[in-house]
């Protein structure tokens, strides 16, 4: 089986980041599944599809033609939504709000559900989500959920905006987060919570630099004990 770290956790932990350089370091694929609920909302309203369309809602995440490719200009995801670079779209607040929206509809989470799957292939997958290690991957070789306060996950994104060059305010980025967590804590469809295997890692106040060094030991751990076996 093609070994996959599973790293789950709400908006503004910190995953992508810690996921981008870890699939760097060990030179697996990558997979940012918020970006696939980013890109079917962004798809959705490029054809001027009706969000309450769940139908046609489901046949776009079927036929999403998606690239993740790891870039050594900046800390970002390079994201390609058919040939085009769509990075600047998936960023927006609206882009993430969509996401929360199509990803608690059940026919559009099992039209990803392989898509994401077939994503781990050899020499190895860092997986990026809220259901990585609940849903998608449950036999991962590691699961961590990263975490920390929704204040400091509000500045952490309020702080990358504001290095985009794009308009935010801290408060309603912390209420929105918030709502969000509600969302995805409370949907009927694959909740975000821990894996119940899985390393809950509250990295309030952590550096990322430290994060990643945690992660890293831990999975080495891991595929050394598998190995073994």
């Amino acid at each position: 089986m093609t070994p996959v770290l599973a790293i789950d956790g709400p908006g503004g932990a910190g995953k992508g980041t810690v996921s981008k350089r870890l699939a760097r370091e060990f030179g697996w694929h990558l997979l940012d599944s918020g970006a696939l609920y980013r890109l079917v909302g962004v798809a959705a309203r490029k054809r001027d599809t009706d969000f309450s369309n769940v139908s046609e809602l489901a046949d776009i995440s079927r036929n999403l033609d998606v690239e993740f490719r790891i870039s050594d200009e900046d800390e970002l995801v390079q994201t390609w939504l058919d040939g085009t670079r769509v990075d600047h779209l998936l960023r927006a607040e609206t882009a993430g709000s969509d996401a929360s929206v199509v990803a608690a509809l059940p026919q559009v989470r099992t039209a990803l559900l392989e898509r994401q799957r077939a994503f781990a292939q050899r020499p190895g997958l860092v997986a990026d989500g809220r259901d990585m290690g609940t849903v998608v991957f449950p036999d991962a070789t590691l699961k961590v959920f990263l975490t920390a306060t929704a204040e400091e996950r509000a500045k952490r994104r309020f702080k990358q905006l504001m290095e985009q060059g794009l308009s935010a305010n801290l408060r309603a980025l912390r209420e929105e987060m918030e709502a969000r967590d509600r969302r995805d804590r409370e949907r009927a469809t694959a909740p975000l919570k821990p894996a119940e295997d899985a390393w809950i890692l509250d990295c309030t106040g952590i550096g990322i630099e430290t994060v990643v060094a945690m992660i890293r030991e831990r999975l080495q751990g891991a595929l050394s004990a598998r190995e073994g076996h």
